[in-house]
């Protein structure tokens, strides 16, 4: 499955001659995190505090969802990542991940999948909890996608105080983790036929925010660094990815994290960024509104307060160019329509939707 690519970036551009106008949507929304589309216009969007909300871009309609499983809003916690289930215009199942407090004081990522009647959850049923019970209420990754075979792949944090136990492989800490749709595990993850959590897929990961499927079956991660080395990755089963062993990052008291960047049996990023710009999400665009921008990659981040459009080149360099900063705001989801529009989510509260028109 793996493609080389190198880590050559042509050139990083900011865009100068714009080919888009930008048109603010929905305003006044509460820390939201992620949005999927349900129709053409309508949208579901989760919101840390715990709330879901069906938006109706067209005609501005916000309804909350009901019977929302309570949830721990703190530190970086809360209602986080949603995805659909592939066959869920025949299924209704929605797939919803977030912190949860449990025993002692602590918390941990779980994932639920849920149908929703009448504007009310129902058939919620819990699919996945976290082996990563943690104090502080940070680094939880929370992002899903869904592989052909319909199994969901799960981005676990690293907790921040507990990264080195993103390298042992009886716990969630690092992790991507690959589940049937209904929770059980496949047969054939890397890990089934070991004495390890039979669930993990990869591991040495920090805290990746950013998922997607290629359709030749390719998975691109991204995840944030400490003071730099923020990565995108190209996950293979079984791989480990390093962290905390090798990292172009440093500590944020400005300590030595390792002194390795590389190591033997450890796999290299696609590309890093140093300074970090805290990379927030991931989509591949496959609409054709924006026909020069057709099979790009794009990330959104907090700290750059961009959005990063990153070309796979045939000669396996990548090409990046900035778009948004002009927003000069913290985005924290770039999401596409079925029609191929594109959207973005600002951070925080009196949070916007902001609509990108083609010119």
């Amino acid at each position: 499955m793996k493609k080389t690519i190198a880590l050559l970036i042509l050139f990083v551009s900011s865009n100068i001659f714009a080919e888009y106008k930008l048109e603010t949507v929905i305003e006044k929304l509460d820390f939201p995190w992620e949005a999927v589309f349900i129709s053409k216009e309508e949208i579901l969007l989760t919101e840390l505090p715990g709330k879901l909300k069906k938006i109706n871009l067209k005609t501005k309609k916000i309804i909350e969802i009901e019977n929302v499983p309570k949830v721990l809003f703190r530190g970086q916690g809360g209602l986080s990542g949603i995805v659909l289930h592939p066959n869920y215009s025949q299924n209704g199942w929605i797939y919803i991940s977030y912190s949860k407090k449990v025993a002692n004081d602590q918390n941990t990522l779980v994932v639920d999948r849920l149908r929703i009647t009448n504007n009310s959850v129902t058939d919620i049923e819990n699919i996945f909890s976290a082996k990563a019970l943690r104090n502080p209420p940070v680094h939880y990754g929370a992002k899903m996608a869904f592989l052909d075979d319909n199994s969901l792949l799960i981005t676990s944090g690293d907790g921040f105080d507990y990264r080195e136990q993103a390298q042992d492989l009886d716990n969630h800490f690092g992790k991507i983790v690959r589940i049937k749709d209904n929770g059980q595990i496949p047969l054939d993850n890397p890990f089934f036929e070991t004495e390890n959590l039979k669930d993990i897929f990869s591991f040495g990961h920090r805290n990746m925010q950013g998922l997607v499927v290629l359709s030749d079956g390719r998975i691109i991660e991204h995840e944030h660094g400490p003071q730099g080395g923020d990565e995108i990755n190209l996950i293979e089963a079984g791989k480990n990815y390093g962290w905390p062993v090798i990292t172009y990052g440093i500590d944020y008291s400005g300590a030595l994290i390792s002194p390795f960047t590389e190591m033997k049996g450890m796999e290299q990023p696609l590309l890093h960024w140093t300074p970090s710009i805290a990379p927030s999400s991931m989509m591949i665009y496959e609409g054709t509104r924006f026909p020069n921008w057709t099979d790009s990659l794009f990330v959104s981040a907090l700290v750059s307060r961009d959005v990063r459009k990153i070309k796979f080149l045939e000669d396996g360099n990548l090409d990046e160019e900035i778009l948004f900063s002009e927003l000069n705001s913290r985005i924290r989801n770039i999401f596409e329509s079925p029609d191929g529009d594109i959207y973005l989510l600002t951070d925080k509260a009196n949070a916007k939707i902001i609509k990108v028109n083609p010119i």
